[in-house]
């Protein structure tokens, strides 16, 4: 009787990692839901636990239905030969999504500084459209040594999102806070290596089938960054 309602993350009081209208209208919302008898739909089991604890009063009406990945498409222009032309490079770190405080960009920006003197025939390639806080990224990007190897392409079409994450050697995903987290399982589907974070849901997402490091740790990124160098075979090409 009192319906359904669907929660990606509800936890939106994190001024640092959401925009400032969003942490207004989410919690209400499903406040209201929770009161008036609704079955509430999680995407993981992560957000179903941050859902009971804010609502326990709903824990038994709480079900998980996690996202489900399309194919990438086929055909001219989604191939990995195309994805290398778009990045300008044989080989590539990517990043794909909207630019915002909650991907840590900055942190994947430092982590290639770290590995990038040591392979020069390597781009770090930034793509999604600017959301917000995207001055922070400006910052990092025009701070870096390897500037000149940081391409940003801005919001791209569904041909080229199936290039570049044909195309890239590794996939990385430095969020601090994901409800589900679906370019990464895009990335795996594509065949292609998957750095990312053990925040929120994103353990659960990836198994162990991909790396993971800490959040907010552009350290160990760069570390793990190093190390799928070293698996992968890459032949260091130094200065």
């Amino acid at each position: 009787p009192g319906g359904g309602v669907g929660a990606h993350a509800p936890t939106a009081g994190r001024a640092r990692e959401r925009p400032p209208a969003e942490p207004r209208a989410s919690p209400p919302l499903l406040a209201r839901a929770a009161a008036r008898g609704a079955w509430i739909h999680t995407v993981s089991g992560f957000v179903a636990d941050e859902v009971r604890a804010l609502h326990p009063e709903a824990a038994e009406r709480v079900v998980v239905v996690p996202n489900g990945v399309s194919p990438l498409p086929v055909g001219p222009g989604t191939d990995e030969d195309r994805g290398r032309d778009l990045a300008g490079a044989g080989r590539y770190v990517l990043a794909l999504g909207t630019v915002e405080p909650r991907k840590d960009l900055p942190s994947l920006v430092a982590a290639f500084d770290a590995v990038a003197v040591e392979h020069r025939d390597c781009n770090l390639v930034l793509a999604g459209q600017d959301g917000w806080g995207v001055d922070t990224l400006t910052r990092a990007v025009m701070r870096s040594p390897h500037r000149d190897r940081i391409v940003r392409l801005g919001w791209v079409d569904d041909a080229a999102r199936a290039a570049l994450l044909r195309g890239a050697t590794v996939f990385a995903y430095p969020s601090l806070y994901e409800g589900f987290g679906l370019p990464p399982l895009e990335a795996m589907l594509a065949g292609t290596p998957v750095l990312t974070t053990t925040a929120g849901a994103l353990p659960e997402v990836v198994g162990d089938a991909a790396v993971l490091v800490p959040p907010s740790d552009h350290d160990a990124l760069g570390h793990a960054l190093a190390e799928l160098h070293r698996a992968l075979g890459w032949t260091v090409i130094g200065i």
